[in-house]
């Protein structure tokens, strides 16, 4: 497997007594073609010396954001985490995981972290007690960080440095420098890859200062973008009003209507490998547009209203051989054969369903609980997770597709 080659891996070592591991880790992703820099904590030099693994990889080994007091010279952290293909912090210590979770910066190692895209760039390979790992807080903050997007090298089981038998040592560096290049050689199926994902809610006006529309907040189709954007696809967000910032490296297409996001939708679907409609679009707008404010007169307001498009029918009526469509189905009785009957009705290759029934799923929650049914009639249950969580989910599944072909 050549995924490595040519590949920019910055290496973290943190204080644990699996730091010796690294130089094994630093020989094997040279001998794999990665070019290799090493950033190392104050307490990861009381296990193994900057010039070793210096020797190794070639590079001096960065310690400080001061490379000189006296010249002034220093070590930008922002240009490292821009040079990177990958961080991999290994070994990965209680204390740095914590700090990665809570954004905590007091070293050069932690700049660089928050200075990296949020996912698909960054790996941690955990190392300490047993105890400690299954410890509430650790499982917290190694959750969180999943939640980020970024990923976990689980550690091994066996001995470890108490004596104690149990799940806790850093994975071997065999396992680690495998575990990047199946990530690498699955990247190179999402690379470039066209996504267009719709979000949001549609407004449908009734006059200048008045529309219909519902309680989405986009959050999901916008953290389906920041998961495709980390896996190296090429995103299109076509976005109702939402008061979000659309994550860094998206093209976005703001609309407000059913009818403007359908026209920005046939604009841009044809070229696209994905398409994923997880937008709350309106099913009604008014037949008549008042073009001032209507006044307020009579007990009663008749309002007469018409169907607006159907987007996902329009494209899927559409669809390119080999192009991937994805729909979401947000339910509250007969779920499974509501979204079921969408999914062929509208030629989709997988319908997401959300129920109302579910605490903490649907509108303006941070968190989603999905049942994901795909063309062949199969079902995957997912638990309650962050939207974030969710959408790396979702994400895995189309990956998986793309992998199969």
């Amino acid at each position: 497997m050549k995924s490595l080659q040519s590949k920019k891996i910055l290496l973290g070592v943190t204080g644990s007594i699996a730091a010796y591991k690294s130089a094994h880790l630093i020989r094997l992703l040279v001998k794999s073609g990665a070019e290799v820099k090493v950033v190392m904590t104050d307490h990861a030099r009381e296990f193994i010396t900057p010039l070793t693994l210096s020797t190794l990889s070639k590079n001096p080994v960065l310690t400080s954001f001061t490379v000189s007091k006296d010249t002034g010279a220093w070590n930008n952290h922002v240009e490292l985490a821009l040079w990177a293909d990958a961080l991999l912090i290994a070994p990965a210590t209680a204390q740095t995981i914590a700090k990665c979770a809570h954004g905590l910066c007091d070293n050069l190692l932690q700049a660089i972290y928050l200075s990296m895209p949020m996912r698909g760039k960054v790996f941690f390979a955990p190392a300490m007690d047993l105890d400690m790992l299954k410890h509430p807080a650790t499982e917290h903050n190694l959750n969180k960080i999943k939640s980020f997007g970024q990923m976990i090298i689980e550690p091994g089981f066996g001995e470890l440095a108490s004596g104690l038998i149990g799940q806790g040592r850093m994975a071997e560096p065999e396992q680690i420098v495998t575990f990047l290049e199946q990530h690498f050689a699955l990247l190179s199926k999402t690379l470039k890859k066209k996504v267009l994902i719709t979000a949001g809610p549609t407004q449908e006006d009734l006059d200048p200062v008045r529309f219909i529309s519902n309680h989405s907040s986009g959050k999901m189709g916008y953290a389906l973008a920041e998961a495709f954007v980390g896996a190296g696809c090429n995103v299109t967000l076509v976005s109702g009003p939402v008061n979000l910032n659309p994550p860094p490296g998206t093209k976005i297409i703001q609309v407000r209507s059913a009818e403007e996001m359908l026209n920005a939708t046939l604009a841009h679907h044809a070229d696209c490998d994905l398409i994923i409609f997880a937008a709350a679009v309106a099913d009604y707008t008014p037949v008549y547009k008042a073009s001032q404010k209507i006044k307020k007169g009579g007990n009663e307001f008749h309002l007469e209203l018409k169907k607006t498009p159907d987007i996902a029918a329009t494209i899927g009526e559409k669809k390119k051989p080999g192009q991937l469509l994805l729909g979401f189905a947000l339910e509250t009785e007969n779920e499974i054969e509501n979204a079921r009957a969408k999914l062929r009705k509208k030629n989709l290759d997988w319908v997401v369903l959300n129920s109302l029934n579910e605490p903490g799923a649907g509108f303006g929650h941070d968190t989603n609980k999905i049942v994901v049914i795909d063309g062949e009639g199969q079902v995957k249950t997912f638990a309650l997770k962050s939207k974030r969580e969710v959408a790396v989910d979702i994400m895995e599944i189309v990956r998986e597709k793309w992998q199969e072909n």
